[in-house]
């Protein structure tokens, strides 16, 4: 029968990544990895659940683990901490802090810390997770939201000459899951989807419109400018009126967009 590290050796190369990338993903240094590989240390009985999802092989394969149960728990780890996303960071961040002890590396849960911490005081951390995750993660959806959270953490902190290399790491996709699952799906699954899409696709329109009219402004052309804003300040008037989902959301998108209102205001008036 094959041993762990042996086992482990395989996969990583069959991923083609090194050593070091497995060990920044796990959280410890390369040197275990490759003690691990030899056989001469063996992973902490912690390391097992995120190994077996970092490879996504069977249960059997590493210590009999149960997959499907890890997911499981790590989605209610995620839930719990999005709860307190918005109005707490610091509790989301304890919360996820504690869901990687129990599963070291799980890039879902990583993702997640990242909406918890300050691009500006915290830009190293922030840098390097981000490339941990575009690195090694199989999850396209991670993948690439990690790619637009260090494209913001670079422009946040002035890197501008980083950001378009960043965003150029994300396919160009003119239609998302959520809409297809709207117009396909039937029911709840039809109705909670559309629900989602219709959020996103309002703040972004809401936030493109102003890009647009600040262009045009800083271009002179003034009254395209403010055709721009009066539309952008439109859509936000007409979702005044709009009920919270609470299933799916802790704010409407009129109440999201109160800075977008207050800048509108200020565009208008200049």
């Amino acid at each position: 029968m094959i041993k762990l590290g042996e086992k482990i050796k395989s996969l990583r190369k069959q991923k083609n990544i090194s050593q070091e990338v497995l060990a920044n993903y796990l959280g410890v240094s390369f040197q275990a990895v490759s003690k691990w590989e030899n056989d001469s240390t063996m992973p902490d009985v912690t390391m097992i659940p995120a190994l077996a999802s970092f490879f996504g092989v069977s249960t059997d394969e590493l210590f009999d683990f149960n997959l499907f149960e890890m997911e499981k728990q790590v989605e209610a780890i995620c839930k719990e901490a999005y709860k307190y996303r918005d109005t707490d960071e610091a509790k989301a961040e304890k919360i996820l802090r504690e869901g990687l002890q129990r599963f070291p590396g799980n890039d879902i849960i990583l993702n997640n810390l990242l909406y918890t911490l300050d691009y500006k005081t915290r830009a190293d951390e922030v840098i390097n997770l981000c490339k941990t995750l575009i690195e090694s993660t199989k999850d396209d959806s991670v993948k690439y939201d990690a790619c637009r959270i260090l494209a913001l953490c670079y422009k946040e902190n002035g890197q501008y000459d980083l950001v378009k290399p960043a965003l150029e790491k994300i396919p160009e996709i003119y239609f998302t899951k959520l809409e297809l699952m709207a117009t396909l799906l039937n029911d709840e699954d039809r109705y909670m989807a559309a629900q989602k899409q219709k959020n996103i696709s309002a703040e972004s329109l809401i936030d493109m419109l102003i890009i647009i009219g600040k262009h045009l402004q800083e271009n002179g052309e003034s009254e395209k400018a403010r055709s721009q804003f009066k539309i952008a300040g439109k859509v936000i008037d007409a979702f005044a009126e709009d009920f919270l989902e609470n299933r799916l959301f802790h704010s409407t998108v009129y109440e999201n967009t109160r800075d977008q209102r207050n800048e509108i205001e200020q565009l208008l008036e200049n």
